[in-house]
């Protein structure tokens, strides 16, 4: 149908219901504005309202029942049920409003219809690791503990950035790290390397090795920093056996040379041929100010290279490192043997190695001579008997704090060739 607009009362005719349009158009953008503010609020009164001006958005049901569910003065689960029944007739397609609908059935012990809610939820989105873990993690709660794992088992596939979570949740929830292993983790390097790291943080180092074992058996390399946390903690559970092995294990799967150290000594590295890992059994150095580290060449004839520490004087420091994490035995002989060099070393305090149980205090401390000044290269030894419960020992370079006026300590040190080695019984030291 055609107007014709040459007419002045056509043309009015068509600009009143323009106006009228618009007005209409104006008036329900406004209501719903309104609606969706009040909707937002903090107020359950005020949301309420807002739902009245809204009456068919799931979102507005679904807010309103969150706060009825969740009310710390006043909660109504009841209530709160029904207005999340409301949310998913307006949006029957929603597995967010189904799984708080699940959760309101839950917490009103409506075991039955929760199940059915999280079946709906399910086939409305089938592929969704939020469904799959909250569900897994309803039927856990429910003790249905094998299908709560392979529900989690699903979600953590789907969505690796779960896996933290899976861990701790399945682990408290039964304790069986078994079944955490074979049921609820996928089995790959990511998801084992992350139960090392939570177990360590947990100070279990029973499951930590368990998990150690199955990240082993998959045969594939891994990043020696990411197993630190595991090897910080056996340290600190004084398991010096397990922890040796697993060294071993570990430089192998990382792609390192394996090469024991020479002279049957237990120390790692202690020629310093290859770089600091920082970590595990090998030695550790952190950036000090008014200190600078190198590798230098080693004493005439001797293999490896020579650490050397520069004090550029502008600090009174307190050094004890690089440091190295070394398993003995309780109740064995050991010999420590090392090369150091000094060249103008200020103050009464020098250099010396110093050699201490990291987990006992007062069970073993053993210092080498203090070194000032300037010294050729020179060999340092120790002979000593590791205690009953000596399981560790820390072997670092020390300098104490000077108590002098003058006390900024400058110039250079070197250390080299560094082990420690099992004296046989016959050839025990006199102490």
């Amino acid at each position: 149908m055609e107007f014709a607009l040459d007419k002045p009362a056509t043309r009015r005719i068509v600009l009143s219901i323009s106006i009228a349009v618009a007005l209409i158009l104006v008036y329900q953008g406004a209501r719903l504005w309104i609606a969706d503010e009040m909707v937002r609020s903090d107020n359950p009164k005020i949301i309420a309202q807002g739902v009245g001006l809204e009456p068919g958005s799931g979102d507005a049901w679904d807010r309103l029942a969150r706060f009825h569910q969740w009310d710390f003065a006043d909660p109504n689960p009841v209530l709160a049920a029904s207005e999340y029944l409301r949310a998913v007739h307006d949006d029957p397609n929603s597995a967010h409003f189904l799984m708080d609908l699940a959760g309101a059935y839950e917490a009103n012990g409506d075991i039955a219809r929760a199940n059915e809610a999280w079946g709906r939820a399910r086939a409305v989105y089938p592929a969704s690791a939020e469904v799959e873990w909250n569900y897994g993690n309803f039927l856990l709660r429910q003790e249905e503990i094998a299908a709560g794992y392979a529900m989690i088992h699903r979600a953590v596939e789907t969505d690796p950035s779960l896996l933290p979570l899976a861990i701790s949740r399945t682990w408290r929830s039964s304790q069986d790290i078994h079944a955490l292993l074979d049921q609820a983790l996928p089995a790959t390097p990511a998801a084992y390397l992350q139960a090392l790291d939570f177990f360590a943080s947990i100070h279990n180092a029973d499951a930590a090795l368990e998990v150690w074992n199955r990240l082993l058996g998959m045969k594939k390399p891994n990043a020696l920093p990411q197993t630190f946390p595991f090897f910080q903690e056996l340290i600190a559970e004084d398991r010096s056996a397990e922890a040796r092995q697993a060294w071993a294990e570990a430089i192998a799967a990382a792609g390192l040379p394996g090469e024991q150290p020479v002279h049957a000594s237990l120390l790692w590295n202690g020629d310093f041929s290859r770089e600091f890992q920082n970590g595990g059994l090998d030695w550790r150095w952190y950036n000090t100010p008014g200190i600078s580290i190198d590798f230098d060449a080693p004493p005439p004839g001797q293999p490896g290279r020579s650490v050397r520490l520069d004090f550029i004087g502008g600090m009174n420091v307190d050094l004890a490192q690089p440091f190295e994490y070394v398993p003995v035995e309780p109740g064995r002989a050991y010999h420590f043997h090392a090369f150091i060099r000094t060249q103008d070393i200020s103050t009464e305090s020098g250099m010396r190695f110093n050699l201490t149980d990291p987990n006992h205090s007062g069970a073993l401390d053993v210092t080498t001579d203090n070194l000032t000044e300037s010294h050729p290269w020179t060999p340092v030894e120790a002979d000593f008997n590791t205690g009953p419960n000596t399981h560790f020992v820390l072997v670092c370079l020390r300098r104490t704090q000077s108590r002098l006026f003058e006390n900024k300590l400058s110039g250079s040190v070197w250390i080299a060739d560094l082990s420690l080695v099992a004296t046989p019984a016959a050839e025990t030291p006199a102490q």
